[in-house]
């Protein structure tokens, strides 16, 4: 950044005061950080209009803010405004010009202040990491994405005494497991024998919440609960969890059996390795995993298929309800801004400012996450969430019907959100037959039932066959 340059930005940030009408009147709602994040492109719509240069654009920005915010949220506007003025210009590839927009986006944000700010922070490191990529300043080996990719599963997939912390002060996670763990309750009500396995079992806590369900099912005893935990690393970590269940069960007097199933891949699942047997009851759980597996379709189809031939009575699925598959860097980038922010903002609201746990989740796996998706493309790029409505279509390939959550899965929902302090700020809403949880209306997950309809795919396998005959 040349001397002149960094002169010029220096007095804009010193002569940038607050409006005198924009004084915060007491009462008057705080806007949230999506509130903050739609005026600030608003406003850098209005500013791209108008095709100003660099250092038109940044006094344009600074002090733009529109009449009535406080002074804090003038600031946050303005930031905001910089990163997406930022963003564009990387996304039109004119580095230079990102650069020195993104140097004054980090000296004003901090990875320790409010939620706008941490925000901008991980999503301005994002940008200067896919710059540096771009401009092939930093070699970009696949051999390093695919380890950090791996150890982010890893600890994701187990336990992370940080990340047990920060799920336990956030209301969607809760949610969204007592409600998943329902629907499998609701589903081998009459069953005696049931074969609960979990795509990714970490702690173990929703095998305890399905346990306890079962133990009070005095109508129809349990006679056995046999849980399979799949796992690819840390089988360690898995035996120890194996050990606590046996040991909860054991004080339920529940009739227990667990198994691991190791494998080096999900290609190498097969049904025989579940070894299920005669008057089991088949109930799967994916917490929060598939979305892993999108960037190599072969394994989420070979595992759809072996899942098929277990024949469960119903498969619960949770997922991220957010786009970041999109193929268009500025597409992916907007939806991923929105979505984090959400979280910064609940993070913000439910966990002290300086709590090591919610720094361990922002800095470590958040940042990980917001930089996979904004500095990578291609074959490198491992985080692909998405929605509801592009699961649906996926699932509809392998014959899969989406079933109705029972009221009682509902209702233990809308009884959580109540147990926290934020549960104003917590919204649930109905997709189809799914149950979407989010931070003040943006979705943040989902929970969805599905089951395999094996006669139908049969009959439509007979039709595509039959056809190809023909022809």
């Amino acid at each position: 950044m040349s001397l002149k340059y960094q002169k010029s930005l220096s007095n804009m940030i010193q002569n940038v005061e607050p409006n005198k009408g924009q004084l915060y009147m007491a009462g008057v709602r705080r806007l949230s950080i999506e509130e903050v994040m739609k005026v600030a492109r608003e406003r850098f719509i209005q500013f791209s209009s108008q095709n100003c240069d660099d250092h038109s654009m940044l006094g344009s920005v600074f002090g733009s803010a529109p009449f009535g915010l406080s002074c804090q949220e003038t600031k946050d506007v303005e930031l905001a405004c910089l990163l997406l003025a930022s963003a564009e210009k990387v996304g039109k590839q004119e580095f230079d010009q990102g650069s020195k927009l993104l140097n004054l986006c980090d000296f004003l944000s901090s990875r320790t202040g409010s939620s706008v700010q941490r925000t901008v922070h991980y999503f301005t490191k994002a940008l200067q990491e896919r710059i540096e990529r771009e401009t092939r300043r930093m070699t970009l080996k696949g051999s390093k994405s695919s380890e950090e990719h791996k150890s982010h599963q890893e600890t994701m997939m187990y336990v992370d005494p940080a990340l047990i912390v920060c799920f336990l002060h956030l209301p969607f996670y809760q949610i969204i497991n007592f409600s998943g763990i329902q629907a499998i309750v609701d589903s081998v009500a009459s069953a005696k024998k049931v074969h609960y396995i979990d795509l990714a079992i970490r702690s173990g806590g929703c095998c305890i919440v399905l346990m306890q369900a079962l133990a009070t099912r005095f109508e129809c005893p349990i006679e056995l609960l046999k849980v399979t935990a799949v796992g690819t690393t840390s089988k360690q970590e898995i035996e120890k969890t194996g050990k606590r269940l046996a040991h909860f069960a054991e004080t339920l007097n529940m009739p227990f059996l667990f198994k691991i199933v190791m494998v080096r891949d999900f290609k190498d699942l097969n049904e025989d390795i579940f070894e299920s047997k005669a008057g089991e009851v088949v109930a799967v759980y994916s917490p929060v995993m598939l979305n892993k597996m999108l960037m190599k379709p072969s394994l989420l189809e070979s595992l759809i298929k072996v899942l098929r031939d277990l024949n469960p009575c119903v498969m619960v699925v949770t997922e991220v309800e957010a786009d970041h598959n999109s193929p268009t860097f500025l597409g992916r980038f907007s939806e991923a801004l929105f979505f984090y922010s959400a979280f910064f903002e609940c993070l913000e609201v439910c966990m002290d400012q300086n709590d090591s746990n919610r720094m361990t989740l922002e800095a470590t796996y958040f940042s990980r996450e917001i930089r996979d998706i904004v500095a990578t493309e291609g074959e490198y790029r491992t985080f692909r969430h998405m929605k509801i409505d592009a699961w649906r279509n996926y699932f509809e390939r392998y014959s899969m019907e989406e079933q109705e959550l029972s009221i009682l899965s509902l209702h233990h929902a809308e009884l959580l959100v109540k147990n926290f302090a934020c549960g104003s700020s917590c919204t649930l809403d109905r997709n189809g037959k799914c149950l979407t949880v989010g931070w003040k209306g943006r979705p943040v997950l989902s929970l969805s039932a599905w089951k395999f309809q094996r006669e139908k795919s049969r009959k439509r396998i007979c039709r595509m066959f039959s056809k190809s005959l023909i022809q």
